[in-house]
């Protein structure tokens, strides 16, 4: 009966060590899928930041234009 339950709890020890094998893996990936986000997330918000800007620019010309029409229709 003992060497029943030695073979019993070594089977219960080997599927443990196989799942934490498994939750390691798994942790290993989200962690590279993580870095992997967190470096998406910083090329998206520089380019947010550059969209932006060029934005704002766009803005100050059409209206200097605008402010240019203007004078030259009152001119």
């Amino acid at each position: 009966m003992s060497a029943e339950l030695a073979r019993d709890a070594e089977a219960r020890v080997e599927e443990l060590a196989q799942r934490v094998d498994e939750l390691l893996a798994l942790c290993e990936r989200l962690q590279t899928e993580n870095d992997s986000l967190k470096h998406q997330q910083a090329t998206l918000s520089g380019e947010r930041a550059r969209l932006i800007e060029k934005n704002e620019q766009a803005r100050a010309r059409v209206e200097a234009m605008i402010s240019r029409l203007k004078a030259m229709e009152s001119g």
